[in-house]
């Protein structure tokens, strides 16, 4: 009875650290990082912020694999081509990962000397695709981007700018997800908003080691992926800041994406990065050791910790269950039934068309935490591919530039 006790408490703790105790130290460790920075100043009197250096310009260019984007590709081009940023210094390069739409079609259709389209008749996966552009430019900078996305005006300038700094192994940008006429957006707004405080949180205690695949910029000479993965926006910057350079979260560097129309969709997105998230963690054991200190404190706490929920809550589930003959975990256990009878209503009125409402943090923890469930099961079945399939969008890509926080 103790051990299933002691078994029960371990999972609830690690999960409530997860969510809410780890944020919580994060937020103390920044006051102190903070009253450091300030007493430094008050003492030496230098420079509280780093100058922003005006006349850092590098050579940049964007890369981009696509798939059957027939639907975007024109659109992305052009929010390609608008980019503020010095028009001698800037190129880019697609790679057609063998497309059976027209998408290479619309592409020749497209006149630029700046754009260079490299068509491949094998489908290997984006980093294989990347990997391969990457050895077709000199540029001293490169940023990945995705066909579905549009960055604002100022998205590379506001990435680039950090590389100044020779610490600084890659930026990554801001994901600012917009919803869909008609489309019920649920809790996923609200854990985006999450996130971003977490990487704020950590890029300031030089603990960032995620990329967004929206908006990644690495710098060139550190580009040399060991491992092929289908997470490849964490897999890239993950080895980048473990190798000893800074891993710089910029959320003025903003890119604009559509939430998936369906749930579906959404769902289906989740199992195949949450494959992707347990490739990335069984491949880079090492990242684990806890004499690399803080960062990887945060690892384990933000990352691996949150692989793991799904585990935590089948155990803690079975737990409850044998334990229920004591009062208080009999009530522990309707706490949680109650919880997932209401993600399973959520779900009833998804499936209606109708928002979920009230459900909608149960639902979107639990269909979260199941679609990690099923991502643990497929990678370890060896059923999940490098290569993926383009989310269907409702909204032309050109509408989403525009939108703010608030449409999230």
């Amino acid at each position: 009875m103790h051990s299933l006790e002691f078994v029960l408490w371990l999972c609830a703790g690690s999960i409530a650290f997860h969510y809410l105790g780890y944020p919580l130290l994060l937020f103390i460790f920044s006051v102190f990082f903070q009253a450091k920075a300030d007493f430094t100043y008050l003492i030496r009197r230098v420079n509280r912020r780093c100058a922003t250096r005006t006349d850092y310009v590098p050579q940049v260019a964007i890369l981009m694999s696509v798939y059957n984007e027939e639907s975007v590709i024109r659109a992305k081009v052009k929010n390609l081509l608008e980019i503020n940023y010095p028009f001698d210094q800037l190129e880019f390069l697609l790679g057609l990962d063998a497309p059976v739409d027209s998408t290479s079609k619309l592409l020749s259709q497209i006149p630029s000397s700046r754009l260079r389209v490299f068509p491949f008749q094998t489908r290997r996966g984006k980093l294989a695709v990347l990997c391969d552009l990457a050895g077709h430019t000199s540029a001293e900078v490169l940023v990945f981007t995705d066909a579905n996305t549009m960055l604002e005006k100022n998205c590379i300038r506001n990435l680039v700018r950090h590389f100044a700094d020779p610490r600084v192994g890659a930026v990554s940008g801001e994901e600012i997800r917009v919803v869909t006429p008609g489309t019920d957006p649920g809790a996923e707004s609200l854990y985006w908003r999450y996130e971003s405080a977490l990487k704020i949180l950590e890029s300031r205690l030089d603990c960032s080691m995620n990329g967004n695949g929206a908006a990644l910029a690495v710098r060139r000479s550190l580009f040399c992926p060991r491992k092929q993965s289908i997470v490849e926006d964490f897999q890239i910057p993950l080895g980048i800041r473990f190798d000893g350079y800074r891993v710089i979260y910029d959320p003025e560097a903003v890119a604009i994406e559509e939430i998936a129309p369906t749930f579906s969709a959404q769902f289906a997105r989740r199992v195949r990065i949450g494959a992707g998230n347990y490739q990335t963690l069984f491949a880079n054991l090492e990242c684990l050791n806890p004499l690399k200190g803080l960062v990887t404190f945060c690892y384990f706490s933000h990352r691996v910790l949150r692989w793991l929920t799904p585990l935590f809550l089948l155990v803690a589930f079975g737990c409850s269950i044998l334990l229920a003959t004591q009062l208080e975990y009999a009530v522990l256990l309707i706490v949680q039934c109650v919880f997932y009878l209401m993600a399973i209503l959520g779900y009833r009125l998804k499936k209606r068309g109708k928002p979920a409402r009230l459900f909608s943090l149960p639902l979107y923890f639990c269909s979260m935490n199941l679609a990690l469930l099923l991502g643990l099961l497929r990678y370890l079945r060896g059923r999940q591919p490098l290569t993926w399939k383009p989310t269907l969008r409702q909204r032309r890509p050109e509408m989403l530039l525009g939108k703010g926080p608030d449409n999230q």
